[in-house]
């Protein structure tokens, strides 16, 4: 029998001595929820949670009921445990404060609680993004200003995939790694260790559905990537941004968003969603870029803001960067 590693054991015996405990910890309460948003998925037909929630959020769009639950246990989870000093997440305006009484931890976390929710009912792959920064000086009020950040600042990030299995992926700059849940004894067991992109792709996920809403050099990127000789790609596009990625870290490909009529500025969140996906592709050996220059490099100036994004294999990302840019 191989050797066991939960991802308490593997998160302790990878963070420097500063971080040993609190961010331990933190991974293994984001595990917890990552066990409770599993379970229910897997229920909803049965527990009356599938379909739309009576209420809408902060980007206008009607919240899946599993949507609200997700971000209800994110909160639960982790708003007492004294590790974190605030939370943002998609599905709420604004910051997200500890209480008081539970006191304030050198941490804050970004999240988007449940990604690719309008597949919740085809029973097609959903996710979870977070994104973790460290606040040295954590106030009794934490404020806009504290929480912008450009994504190099993460100290890590990671994903979980709710499929055939769930999975939970994470880097803290070591590497990416991923834990597949036994479901049977409830853990977290290391299944993929130094995960990275391979040197050649076999995949490209856009919304071709899009295509005459985009960029006309968008366009021509997408029509190269359709038939180049350079290189044999599939086309595989599920529309959950975690799925797509997670097939594509595995065997190689790019995701890319672009911005359209509709949307000007792209569609995927910058600060809990790009961030730290392209933390992760950084850490696999790939690259994420808004068509112009790294994700990682860009600053949001409000908590919700948008971009358009490219992200996957670095060849591949470099080459749209070269046709948005008319090289």
């Amino acid at each position: 029998m191989k050797p066991l590693t939960t991802i308490e054991r593997f998160v302790l015996s990878q963070q420097p001595h500063y971080a040993k405990g609190d961010l331990t910890t933190l991974f293994y309460d984001i595990a917890l929820s990552a066990k409770l948003i599993a379970t229910q998925a897997k229920r909803a037909a049965f527990l009356g949670e599938q379909g739309y929630h009576d209420s809408t959020n902060v980007q206008g769009e009607q919240q899946r009921k599993l949507d609200v639950f997700a971000d209800e246990v994110f909160v639960k989870v982790n708003d007492h445990t004294g590790r974190l000093c605030a939370m943002i997440s998609e599905e709420q305006e604004g910051i997200i404060q500890i209480p008081p009484k539970y006191g304030r931890g050198h941490y804050f976390m970004v999240y988007d609680p449940l990604d690719g929710s309008s597949n919740i009912d085809t029973n097609v792959t959903i996710g979870t993004i977070f994104g973790i920064y460290r606040q040295d000086d954590p106030k009794p009020v934490v404020t806009e200003a504290d929480c912008l950040r450009p994504g190099n600042q993460l100290v890590a990030a990671g994903y979980i995939i709710y499929g055939t299995s769930t999975i939970f992926v994470y880097s803290t700059g070591k590497g990416v790694h991923g834990f597949t849940l036994d479901p049977e004894v409830g853990e977290f067991f290391l299944t993929h260790e130094n995960m990275r992109f391979p040197e050649v792709p076999a995949y490209y996920s856009l919304n071709y559905g899009a295509y005459r809403n985009w960029q006309p050099n968008v366009q021509k990127y997408a029509d190269w990537l359709n038939t180049t000789d350079d290189i044999r790609l599939s086309q595989r596009y599920i529309g959950s941004f975690v799925g797509d990625f997670h097939r594509n870290l595995l065997y190689g490909g790019v995701y890319g968003y672009p911005a359209e009529t509709k949307y000007p500025d792209g569609k995927i969140r910058v600060l809990y969603e790009a961030a730290p996906m392209a933390y992760l592709a950084e850490q696999a050996g790939g690259y994420a870029s808004n068509g112009h220059g790294s994700i990682l490099d860009i600053c949001p100036h409000k908590l919700h803001q948008r971009t358009p994004l490219f992200i996957g294999n670095r060849t591949l990302v470099e080459k749209a960067e070269q046709f948005i840019d008319g090289k």
